[in-house]
């Protein structure tokens, strides 16, 4: 089998893509002095959040996924963030390629609503690889599989994908409503002449009872 090492160059976000796009460029090296002719990878993300620091402020806003920080050292687990294939053009000793990772400003979903909790530092990330490896000379070619043990940490800047998310949703966010509320306040918003969806919300909370929850 042969031993693959991969490492996280930089990460940025694509400023030309449809929508929010991720672009985490790696290098791979192969020791041995194998010509390889492709990779066919998998690459699985996973968030680390045991591996940072949070501030009071981001600590209360991870309050739905994690707890209180009483419960911290039970609940503080990887979450899943994305699975990406992307083939490796071939080369010997090493090279560079990019993995295009679409994102998501829906807050129903743990990963995002982690990455917009945070303010400031980096996002912890693990890549775990799989795939198959093309080898061979003249005669022919040998396939390999992606040592399970290959891996790498990959740090994301904050402030990276906060300007990612302004770039497409400046000021706003995303929160999903079942079928029925969505028309009950589209019913609301209607009959009272109400311009947009957002100032129905106001309208609303505006309007709301605040029970003291003691």
């Amino acid at each position: 089998m042969l031993e693959l090492d991969f490492s996280c160059v930089s990460v940025t976000s694509d400023t030309y893509a449809a929508g929010p796009t991720l672009n985490i460029r790696l290098r791979v090296a192969e020791r041995s002095g194998a010509k390889v002719h492709a990779i066919a990878l998998r690459t699985q993300m996973r968030i680390e959040p045991q591996k940072r620091r949070y501030s009071a402020t981001e600590a209360a806003q991870l309050g739905d996924l994690f707890g209180p920080t009483t419960r911290w050292a039970d609940t503080l687990r990887p979450l899943q963030f994305a699975m990406v294939p992307a083939m490796v053009p071939g080369f010997t000793g090493e090279t560079e390629f990019e993995l295009s990772v679409p994102c998501t400003y829906d807050l129903e979903i743990a990963a995002t609503t982690y990455f917009h909790a945070l303010e400031e530092g980096d996002i912890p990330l693990v890549l775990l690889f799989s795939g198959t490896v093309f080898t061979g000379d003249g005669s022919g070619f040998t396939v390999h599989p992606v040592s399970w043990k290959a891996e790498t940490p990959c740090a994301v800047p904050v402030v990276v994908w906060r300007e990612m998310m302004d770039r497409f949703f400046p000021n706003c966010g995303w929160i999903r409503l079942h079928r029925d509320t969505l028309l009950a306040l589209g019913a609301y918003k209607n009959a009272r002449a109400i311009p947009t969806w957002e100032q129905a919300i106001t309208d609303l909370l505006a309007g709301a009872v605040v029970r003291d929850p003691s």
